[in-house]
């Protein structure tokens, strides 16, 4: 289901982690709590399964799904085979009663936790770009729907999808649209936005992993950084061509989050306490300051963490929400956020800053407005939204 905001024309969100990929909402004259009974539900639409967060842009929202027979309320390992429907749908923001336009395609699943897509449209002037979760990767026009070009990354790139499906949020930059395919010398590729031709392919990995693209300015220099299974790796965005690597372990090739940077730090976080803090020095390679430190920094799963001067908030696996002091990994505080007073697996409360506040929404349906600092964690209101219909580790969720 969709919850819309009020009829008031909002900020748009075009892509994952919002306009400008850091999850801070600059939109003014929010409320400061909410009204009695909770939000207006302005509108609702039933949708399918999925992971896949919306996209919000020129009065229009773009959500994926999967439609699908099978059981695909599957919580495990497993790469069991499922069949189904793969959709990207355009909603009129301000109705949302039935789709503007539909499509759809044909996809077997055999990935773990099959019950949808991951990653989040992202909206690019006149077309919306969908990343599915067995790799077919879309260009449609907003206003139709018509398909403008389209790549199966699996079978352009000779390869096979990742354990959890293709998760890593496709990046605009200027004519580039970056994406992970996989593969031999492709790892990353760069394809023209507007028709899909190759650009360039870089770096090879055992997996894809996770971790979406990510563009970061270091000593006044562009650079791509890539939270590959094997390392973290800067290329020249313009060319390909690798600046630096650092050797890094994933555990399970499971590196989902976006490096963060405080100062001159780079932090990374992945599965099964596998963490690195680098300090960085313009294009040379950096220094590895801490690796894997015992109880220390956050291995985040469905979380990306937010860092605010020197202190970085966050999701451990384990589900424990942590304050960090980055330079040194010390957890400063713990608890469980909105979750509620025990930690559970993988416990996801997703983080927007606006103002002096995090605006959380909480794998319970729950839709949280609270506050961060380094002392911890003070809730302010919160209202019911949506009630989970997805599983993981034996609960009702909402992951998306």
């Amino acid at each position: 289901t969709l919850l819309a905001p009020a009829a008031v024309r909002a900020d748009d969100w075009p892509q994952w982690m919002g306009p400008n990929r850091d999850n801070v909402w600059r939109e003014d004259g929010i409320l400061e709590k909410f009204p009695a009974g909770g939000p207006k539900v302005v509108w609702r639409t039933p949708v399918a399964g999925g992971y896949s967060g919306p996209a919000v842009a020129d009065g229009r929202v773009f959500l994926s799904d999967y439609v699908s027979k099978d059981n695909v309320k599957i919580d495990n390992f497993d790469r069991k085979e499922v069949s189904g429907i793969e959709r990207l749908m355009a909603f009129d923001a301000a109705k949302g009663d039935k789709p503007l336009w539909i499509h759809e395609y044909p996809v077997k699943y055999a990935i773990s936790y099959p019950a949808g897509p991951r990653c989040t449209p992202v909206v690019d002037g006149k077309q919306v770009t969908f990343l599915g979760a067995e790799g077919m990767l879309t260009c449609l026009a907003v206003d139709t729907g018509k398909v403008i070009w389209s790549k199966d990354l699996k079978a352009e790139y000779k390869t096979k999808s990742p354990l959890w499906g293709y998760a890593a949020h496709p990046l605009i930059d200027g004519q580039k649209l970056f994406t992970l395919a996989g593969g031999a010398g492709s790892h990353i590729v760069a394809l023209d936005k507007d028709t899909g031709k190759e650009l360039w392919k870089a770096e090879s990995a055992p997996e894809q992993g996770y971790c979406p693209p990510t563009i970061l300015t270091i000593a006044g220099k562009r650079r791509l950084v890539l939270l590959k299974p094997n390392a973290v790796t800067a290329l020249d965005p313009e060319t390909g061509k690798r600046v630096w690597n650092v050797p890094y372990e994933a555990t399970n090739g499971s590196i989902i989050m976006s490096p963060v940077v405080s100062g001159d730090y780079l932090f990374v976080g992945g599965y099964q306490n596998k963490n690195l803090l680098l300090k960085l020095d313009g294009d040379k390679v950096p220094t590895v300051v801490w690796r894997n430190k015992k109880d220390a920094g956050i291995s985040p799963v469905n979380v990306q963490p937010f860092v605010e001067g020197e202190t970085l908030y966050g999701y451990h696996e384990n589900g424990d929400m942590y304050g960090i002091e980055v330079a040194t990994g010390k957890r400063v505080w713990t608890g469980t956020g909105p979750l509620g007073e025990n930690a559970v697996p993988s416990g996801t409360a997703f983080l927007a800053k606006h103002g002096d506040r995090f605006w959380l929404f909480a794998e319970t349906g729950d839709l949280v407005i609270a506050k961060l600092s380094p002392k911890g964690y003070e809730e302010i209101d919160r209202a019911k939204v949506l009630e989970p219909t997805n599983n993981a580790f034996g609960r009702k969720v909402v992951w998306c």
